[in-house]
């Protein structure tokens, strides 16, 4: 059995799902389970109708007008679209009449991306002489805990999971992202968290290979948008996929890699374009001929939080202190350094979280916060034990002229990773890759020097 993935883009419309269905049906001597996001740009569509259903000012017409087209193009009826439109008409109404939008409702109206999208992929696949069935993940099995836009599947999923799907003749077409708690609320586990639906379902179903298909050839060593001349990787460990994904690359989705490491289940990130030409393999044991720098990633939309005071110069338990705050407020410290009187670390710029873990961490010290900032990170096997790659980047930066913000290194030594200006992000990828992608001089005395 294998676990295919397709996200937003790869469903996006018609065309887009005639290809996926030919993926699929070339493949059914695999036993596939199908594991679909919703239409490109639908989920974002949703929270901005929750959002206006606030001031009473919602309106669906253009979601059911887009999926309305996608249908008559394809040329299948999808009765079930109407009740759900109906449920979901009635959710809005509901929250303009009490004029707030919880996270237990945004969950709900958020799901219903996916619930749509299932039916419509299931009906092409029916349509292509594929037989398949829609599932709704919670039906199928995925259980969560209630922490609502962040919910951590429990580990009774699995079992359940297996059993359902093993019953059905038919290809399962699964919604990606959601899955319902205890109490059968609709939850959520992380924006593009189809990819971890993915890897749980791989698990659950102890696939031979877990799929992620999508619109690039697999992992890149950059993002092509800003270094065209990108190449695909052909293998990776899940350590160095693992630290692409936390930094920032927009491949995978940063838990997508937790379960099948669990299981030891191979994930193959492809091109729905090019099915047959360059992919990317990420397992427990690659070749070690290979080059110590994969890529380079950047990520946007954080901050930068400093604390600064004498009172943790030789004191105990301060650090405690600094996490036991981010914990209470579910603020994730990524990138963190520190020196004998001060704090620095990188988190989201979460403007619903982060003020109330300012205001617990002025008790600790002075904290300044830097929003015009981007971290960025070089990736690779034992990257930070290769002296010659950390002098290959800083002298990099130096000749650009760049300054660093910030910079912090792994236990694992799988990633050196900077914080430069905003402004500076592109100009620090590209100069990055040129001099440790390429075969340049400075790439390849990197590579020597491991």
């Amino acid at each position: 059995m294998i676990v295919m993935k397709f996200g937003g883009t790869s469903v996006g419309d018609a065309a887009h799902i005639r290809r996926v269905v030919e993926l699929v049906r070339a493949r059914l001597a695999d036993r596939p389970c199908v594991v679909v996001s919703a239409h490109s740009g639908v989920t974002d569509a949703l929270l901005d109708q929750a959002h206006k259903a606030v001031v009473g000012k919602h309106d669906l017409a253009a979601l059911r007008e887009r999926h309305d087209k996608i249908k008559a193009e394809l040329g299948v009826d999808v009765p079930e679209h109407e009740a759900l439109f109906q449920e979901l008409s009635d959710l809005l109404r509901g929250i303009s009449l009490v004029a707030e939008s919880t996270p237990r409702l945004l969950d709900h109206v958020a799901s219903f991306g996916e619930r749509l999208s299932v039916h419509t992929v299931a009906a092409a696949l029916r349509a292509a002489a594929v037989p398949a069935r829609a599932v709704m993940a919670y039906d199928a099995g995925l259980k969560t805990d209630s922490r609502h836009q962040r919910a951590k599947p429990l580990p009774e999923s699995f079992d359940a999971i297996a059993g359902n799907l093993a019953a059905l003749s038919e290809v399962p077409v699964v919604t990606g992202f959601i899955a319902k708690d205890d109490a059968g609320s609709i939850t959520t586990i992380g924006r593009n968290g189809s990819d971890y639906s993915a890897s749980l379902f791989g698990r659950a179903l102890k696939a031979r290979e877990i799929q992620i298909w999508t619109d690039v050839p697999g992992v890149m060593t950059a993002d092509p948008r800003l270094v065209p001349d990108a190449l695909p990787i052909e293998c990776m460990t899940y350590d160095e996929a693992a630290e692409i994904a936390f930094c920032g690359g927009k491949v995978l989705h940063p838990a997508t890699l937790q379960p099948a490491v669990e299981a030891d289940i191979p994930v193959r990130v492809l091109d729905t374009r090019n099915p047959t030409g360059p992919n990317t393999v990420i397992c427990r044991d690659v070749p070690p001929s290979r080059p110590v720098v994969r890529t380079v990633v950047q990520k946007r939309g954080i901050c930068l939080v400093n604390i600064v005071t004498p009172r943790m110069l030789g004191a105990h338990g301060y650090m405690a202190k600094v996490f036991d705050a981010a914990a209470r407020h579910e603020v994730a410290l990524d990138m963190l350094a520190t020196t004998e009187i001060s704090v620095s670390a990188t988190v989201e710029d979460d403007r619903r979280r982060l003020p109330a873990l300012l205001a617990e961490l002025q008790q600790l010290g002075d904290v300044t916060i830097d929003r015009q900032v981007a971290a960025v990170a070089v990736v690779g096997h034992a990257v930070g034990e290769s002296p010659a790659t950390i002098g290959a980047i800083f002298s990099t930066l130096a000749r650009e002229g760049i300054a660093l913000r910030m910079i912090s290194m792994g236990a694992r030594r799988t990633n050196v990773g900077i914080v430069v200006g905003e402004t500076d992000t592109a100009r620090a990828v590209k100069a990055l890759h040129a001099a440790l992608c390429r075969e340049t001089p400075a790439a390849k005395a990197a590579g020597a020097g491991r």
